[in-house]
């Protein structure tokens, strides 16, 4: 059936999370708040890992597209949620609701393979501390982010084609805050049969398969530090790679929830507050738990911090 003939939804409405007045208003400067300081954060991991020639590691490469990531990922979602609460509109058009839950996704299974990349450099740089600069040249690095943004690219792009080809001819109302897959299907008059299954095998695939990978690389971690004899150097050694560890936890542990949490007619679905906390937290995180902590960072944010302060001391 053609869609163009079938299709009279033109625009979807978010219902978002029921609160009220006040506490919308309380949500809103709280999201505003921590979506201000995310950007500053990963912002800040980006411009000094650039300018700092002592952060041109891979570690720190790794770092900075993750900034990246952190960045797009959460501006795909909390500016739309801070509009609608601040505007009280919920409206958002199809293709807008294309566009969003497309990147959504991309950036989403992007992350989650750049989180397996990062626990490779990781087990390279302990378990083969000899070899580390030779296997991990600038050329690798640079094709195992590509690899990350490509596969992320070629996992959503499949589903969000064929979700978005389904009629939508009923209701347009959306039982979340942004276009999320699932809330959508429930709305479409075709049959979803194939699309849910497909949608449940990829995203299965990708997300037991990077944290299957990522759980290997620091299995062969552990065992690489508890032959080191010196405690000291055990915790040394662990630390290097705690930051990453941490972000994995968090980052795998809410999307395992989101999907094993059983639905429940309560008046907040608690999924959708994990969604949202997902969305803002870990970005927010991120620069606190892999820099802002580290000592080689805070040195070099305050040499880029110098050479700024004495360039504009000559400019003036």
């Amino acid at each position: 059936m053609n869609r163009n003939n079938v299709t009279s939804v033109t625009e979807f409405i978010l219902l978002g999370i029921p609160l009220s007045y006040q506490l919308q208003i309380l949500l809103f400067v709280v999201l505003s708040t921590c979506y201000v300081i995310t950007l500053v954060g990963n912002t800040t991991i980006i411009v000094v890992s650039v300018l700092d020639a002592k952060l041109h590691t891979p570690m720190y490469f790794f770092l900075s597209n993750l900034a990246l990531l952190d960045i797009s990922f959460t501006s795909s979602i909390v500016p739309k949620v801070v509009y609608n609460l601040i505007t009280g509109s919920r409206t958002i058009t199809f293709h807008g609701c294309l566009a969003q839950s497309y990147v959504y996704f991309l950036l989403g299974t992007t992350e989650f393979l750049l989180l397996a990349t990062m626990s490779f450099d990781r087990y390279v740089a302990i378990c083969h501390p000899l070899r580390y600069s030779t296997i991990m040249k600038p050329k690798l690095c640079f094709k195992l982010i590509m690899s990350s943004w490509m596969g992320g690219f070629f996992d959503t792009i499949a589903q969000t084609i064929f979700t978005f080809r389904l009629p939508f001819c009923g209701s347009n109302i959306i039982d979340h805050y942004f276009c999320d897959v699932a809330p959508l299907l429930k709305l479409a008059c075709g049959d979803t049969h194939y699309i849910e299954m497909m949608d449940l095998i990829m995203a299965s695939s990708l997300v037991l398969g990077s944290l299957f990978f990522s759980m290997v690389s620091y299995g062969c971690i552990i065992f690489a530090i508890s032959k080191i004899s010196s405690v000291v150097g055990q915790k040394k050694t662990f630390s290097t790679c705690a930051s990453h560890l941490t972000v994995v936890f968090i980052v795998y542990g809410s999307c395992i929830f989101m999907c094993i949490h059983p639905y429940k007619n309560s008046k907040i679905d608690l999924s959708k507050i994990v969604a949202l906390l997902n969305c803002i937290l870990t970005p927010l995180l991120n620069p606190f738990i892999y820099s802002f902590r580290n000592k080689t960072f805070k040195e070099a944010l305050k040499r880029t911090m110098y050479r700024q302060k004495y360039f504009s001391n000559l400019k003036a």
